[in-house]
């Protein structure tokens, strides 16, 4: 099915496309990496009047070192982010980008884009959300930050206001003894996940100072699995404290029944994954160096 008849504008600067979605109104869409909304627009579920195009703008797409943060411009790929050493500190990251659908998708798809779409089914949101992130707003009334815990709000709905627009996302680097892991269980590469998990420990010898866990698909937003987290501090990671962090992130979960699966197997399988993350994470938080990436089916 072809999209219906839109207009094109192609923006040369971040306040000349805020100015754009300011004037166009609610008819008018950003096109960043187009991954979530061209097929959207495709299958005719987004209509929008306007298209202002954002590709054409430089110096939208970086990977900085600030110090103990790391900046990302709103255009940075999925691949870039998947290449860069700097995001490789940070080993959730690199898990997350580099595992999103495929190597098309991840050289095209954006995490401004990803962010600023907020679908639910969507890894960027997730694996950022074990992590200290704040997304910078730009528009017309100029910039603010907006933790990302206030930034999306419920399916496809952010916190941005009309005209506003991403202007970076900015991660904070974890401390010593800190690691991560992401991990999504997939029926193919192309396909959104049924289920996913992201998990960010940080250790004292074996005893867990301090716990992220969230949870992707299993509601309208990406959900924080606040008592699997309490289940991990101050506790030794062990088999036992490990599968008590699982059933509390089971119990977190609120997934719907649909073509990917049931309920009761989303939520046993998002279980599991928050298990198989928090093995991955306390390992690497010990140093060793452990491959993560997606499961499939």
């Amino acid at each position: 099915m072809y999209p219906r008849a839109f207009h094109y504008h192609r923006a040369s600067s971040l306040k000349e496309a805020a100015q754009m979605m300011s004037e166009l109104g609610d008819e008018a869409r950003l096109l960043a990496g187009g991954q979530s909304l061209i097929p959207l627009m495709k299958l005719r579920f987004a209509n929008p009047s306007h298209l202002v195009d954002l590709n054409f703008i430089a110096g939208t797409s970086y990977i900085r070192q600030d110090g103990a943060v790391l900046r990302f411009g709103p255009l940075t790929r999925h691949a870039e982010i998947e290449a860069s050493p700097l995001a490789a500190q940070i080993p959730v990251l690199h898990d997350c980008a580099s595992g999103i659908a495929d190597p098309q998708v991840r050289n095209r798809g954006t995490i401004g884009g990803s962010l600023a779409e907020a679908d639910p089914s969507g890894d960027w949101a997730v694996a950022l959300m074990t992590l200290s992130t704040q997304v910078r707003c730009f528009g017309k009334d100029g910039q603010r930050m907006v933790p990302l815990s206030e930034f999306i709000r419920d399916a496809y709905t952010t916190a941005l206001a009309p005209g506003e627009l991403v202007e970076e996302v900015e991660v904070k680097i974890p401390a010593n003894a800190s690691a991560g892991a992401y991990l999504a269980f997939k029926r193919a590469a192309p396909v959104y996940p049924t289920a996913s998990a992201a998990v960010q420990l940080t250790l004292e010898g074996d005893i867990c100072r301090d716990a992220a866990i969230a949870l992707g698909c299993m509601g309208l937003t990406a959900i924080r699995a606040l008592d699997a987290e309490v289940a991990l501090r101050g506790q030794p990671i062990s088999e036992a404290t490990m599968n008590k962090a699982a059933e509390a992130a089971r119990e977190a979960a609120d997934p719907q029944s649909d073509v990917r699966g049931s309920l009761e197997y989303k939520r046993m399988l998002v279980g599991t994954l928050v298990k198989r993350a928090l093995e991955t994470a306390a390992r690497r938080a010990r140093g060793q160096l452990v491959e993560g990436g997606h499961l499939y089916a």
